[in-house]
């Protein structure tokens, strides 16, 4: 269905994989719609399969034959994205949840940066914050709620070092075809990682990537997700290590890749660990925190963890009654920083679960969302 023949190949193939978003998908499509530049395609697939689903990309797709519908029984995320690829032909593809939206310049704003820097491969680009049931976006881009440095002037071209320290753009971004393919998509990723993460660190290693400034997207917050439960963050941690560690493997000759990799794994898991810490902490568990905030020190001894531990082994009452008080303050502070100077501390940032029922149903962030600070 709206696979009318074009007289050429697009310039970018839209890939979304739907699964139970049939109360968000039209609102995705529109937003496709809606662009000022037409010069696209959008692959749905279909990744159930469900009747409403197909009915509502149908209605669309028999208006306007850009839109293409894919049926296929549930193949998980990966599964479905790599099932619209297949089958796309514009010179550029774009991975886009069925929950997500565009903004109408996305199509524009890419081709003029492509204009700018033809070499690039690889696009991504900032997007806005917005939840179920609020017509503004928040105030906060997604780099931001990342914690991730925007990047200067116009545009940015990151390397593997960058993306090691955290600098993981959203994941809507503009790839290449050919580079999709050499790369394999998301379908080369090793099982047990973070697959949109790992397909960035892939790219980076032999193509051009850059990263806009530009919020050319909405990312949904999802009311209903249920990647907030610690053990989805848990697992999300877990698979996002994992994917540095992938990487290192693939270049088991490479020392600056393995000090990186170091580097970063030792960074995530001293967050983590601080995080877990904190969340014993809440329910005065102290001994456990003891035992994670001992964990993070193992991974940086830093002073503000050695700080913690002698807190909570000689004043944890002291440090109970002085917590809330340091979560109101960063609060405060954090609305009120000025908007997109990238000053915001990192912080770890929720990511909603993704559109197929598989165990890891998050996206890709240098650190899940929406948790509150680390330290206990």
């Amino acid at each position: 269905m709206g696979d009318t023949p074009r007289s050429r190949a697009p310039f970018v193939s839209f890939l979304t994989t739907a699964y139970r978003t049939e109360d968000y998908v039209a609102a995705t499509i529109a937003s496709v719609r809606a662009q000022l530049d037409g010069d696209w395609e959008l692959v749905v697939v279909d990744n159930g399969p469900s009747d409403a689903m197909a009915a509502i990309v149908t209605r669309v797709a028999d208006e306007d034959p850009r839109v293409r519908l894919v049926r296929q029984d549930n193949a998980g995320y990966v599964g479905g994205l790599e099932a619209a690829a297949a089958v796309a032909t514009g010179e550029f593809v774009v991975p886009l949840d069925s929950d997500d939206q565009l903004e109408p310049e996305f199509v524009s704003s890419m081709r003029a940066f492509l204009r700018d820097h033809p070499g690039a491969d690889v696009v991504g680009c900032d997007a806005h914050l917005f939840s179920d049931g609020r017509d503004r976006p928040h105030g906060r881009g997604y780099m931001r709620s990342v914690g991730m440095r925007l990047p200067a002037g116009d545009g940015e071209r990151l390397g593997l070092a960058d993306l090691l320290d955290g600098r993981i753009p959203y994941y809507g971004a503009l790839v290449r075809r050919s580079a999709w393919r050499a790369v394999g998509g998301y379908g080369s990723t090793e099982p047990d990682v973070d697959e949109s993460v790992d397909v960035w660190l892939r790219l980076v290693a032999d193509h051009e990537v850059w990263v806009s400034p530009r919020r050319l997207a909405r990312y949904r917050v999802r009311d209903d997700s249920l990647s907030r439960h610690p053990s989805s963050v848990a697992a999300f941690e877990h698979a996002l290590v994992n994917s540095f560690l992938a990487h290192a493997r693939r270049h088991p000759d490479d020392a600056r890749v393995a000090a990186l990799v170091d580097r970063t794994v030792r960074r995530l898991r001293y967050h983590q660990a601080l995080r877990r810490a904190r969340y014993h902490f809440a329910r005065g568990e102290v001994a456990d925190a003891r035992r994670e905030v001992r964990d993070a020190a193992r991974q940086r001894r830093t002073p503000r963890v050695l700080l913690v531990l002698v807190a909570l082994h000689v004043a944890p009452g002291l440090l109970a009654a002085v917590h809330p008080l340091k979560a109101r303050l960063e609060r405060w502070i954090s609305h009120r920083l000025p908007q997109d100077t990238g000053e915001q501390r990192r912080r770890p940032a929720l990511r909603r679960e993704r559109s197929a029922p598989a165990p890891r149903r998050t996206r890709s962030a240098a650190q899940p969302r929406g948790q509150p600070p680390t330290s206990p």
